[in-house]
C-alpha cells in the first residue's frame, strides 16, 4: 500500500495541482528517504525548474522536470523525481491549511512559486525519493512488468505470462518483474472475484481461467480508481482524502466474515507468500 489505484490517484490529482509551477526551494527534513542523491545534490538539482507532468508507474509516482525557459513538449524531462511511497507514505499538497500533525511526518518538501507545498510525507518512512535521469529511468522502468490496464496486455498476452510462471498465483500477480502496480488488496480481492484459490499454481490455469482473472483484476483496479483508492489504514490522496474503495471490499480485511458470493466463513492466512491473504475455500479452486 499505495498500490496501483492509489498511486494513480496521487498522480491524477498532482497532474491537475502542480503542473506548470516552479519549484522555488527544497527542503530536505530526513534525508534516509532519499536515493541516488543526497540532499544537497537532491535541491540543487531541482531548484528552478517547473513541474511538467506527474505519472504513474507500477507503483511509482513520476515527477516529470524541466527548465523553465521554453522546450519542446517532445523533449525528454530534465529529471525525474520518482516516489515509491510504500507501506505510509504519500505526496500531498500544502497551500498551509495542513495541520501539524500531518506536518510532523514530512520528509521532503518541494516549495511552489504559488505559495504552496508539494510534501512527501511518511510515517514510518520506509518509503523512498529517488532523483532519475530519463535515462537511468528508462533501465528501472524496463526491470518492471507489464502494467495490468494496458491495453496491450490482453488475454493471450497475459496467459502466457501466467502460463511460464511455477509460482503461486497470487505470489504470480504480486510479483513486480511480472505483472506491475499489483499489490496484497487487489491480489485478494482479484482472485475472489475470479473464483481462484490464490494457492493454486500459476501454470495450472486454463486459458478460460486466466482470461477471466485479468478481466476481474481489471475490473477492480479502474473501480477502486473510480473511488479514489482504498484507505484501510494510512492511505490518503494528494488532498489529503481517504479513498472510498474500502467499502466494496469482498476479501482483503475480511477474514472470518460470511464470503459475499455464498455465505461461507472467509479464510485468513500468511502461509502463502507471509501476507494476509483472504479467501473462500468453497469458491475458489
Amino acid at each position: 500500500m499505495p498500490e496501483l489505484p492509489e498511486t494513480e490517484t496521487i498522480a491524477r490529482d498532482l497532474d491537475a495541482m502542480v503542473c506548470g509551477t516552479t519549484i522555488v526551494g527544497v527542503d530536505v527534513l530526513k534525508a534516509d528517504v532519499l536515493r541516488e542523491a543526497d540532499a544537497d545534490g537532491f535541491a540543487a538539482a531541482l531548484t528552478g525548474l517547473s513541474l511538467a507532468h506527474v505519472w504513474r508507474r507500477a507503483k511509482l509516482i513520476v515527477l516529470d522536470t524541466r527548465p523553465c525557459t521554453a522546450v519542446p513538449e517532445a523533449a525528454e524531462p530534465l529529471w525525474r523525481v520518482v516516489v515509491q511511497p510504500r507501506f505510509t507514505g504519500g505526496l500531498v499538497v500544502d497551500d498551509g491549511t495542513l495541520t501539524e500533525a500531518d506536518r510532523a511526518y514530512v520528509a521532503v518538501t518541494l516549495r511552489l512559486n504559488d505559495g504552496r507545498a508539494l510534501h512527501y510525507r511518511d510515517v514510518r518512512r520506509l518509503g523512498t525519493v529517488a532523483l532519475m535521469s530519463p535515462a537511468r529511468f528508462t533501465t528501472y522502468s524496463n526491470a518492471l512488468g507489464p502494467e495490468p490496464l494496458d491495453p496491450r496486455l490482453g488475454d493471450a498476452e497475459f496467459s502466457g505470462l501466467v502460463r511460464e510462471s511455477r509460482q503461486a498465483i497470487k505470489v504470480f500477480l504480486m510479483d513486480q518483474r511480472r505483472l506491475a502496480g499489483v499489490g496484497n488488496i487487489y491480489a485478494n480481492e482479484a482472485l475472489w472475484l475470479s473464483r481462484i484459490d490464490p494457492s493454486r499454481e500459476a501454470r495450472t490455469l486454463s486459458a478460460q481461467e486466466s482470461g477471466a482473472l485479468r478481466a476481474q483484476l481489471c475490473a477492480v483496479l479502474t473501480a477502486s480508481i473510480a473511488a479514489r483508492g482504498t484507505s484501510f489504514r494510512d492511505y490518503r490522496d494528494a488532498r489529503g482524502e481517504r479513498g472510498s474503495f474500502v467499502e466494496q471490499l469482498a476479501a482483503y480485511g475480511r477474514a472470518g466474515q460470511p464470503c459475499r458470493a455464498c455465505g461461507y466463513r472467509l479464510v485468513g492466512t500468511h502461509a502463502i507468500d507471509g501476507r494476509s491473504t483472504v479467501f473462500c475455500a468453497h469458491c475458489q479452486r
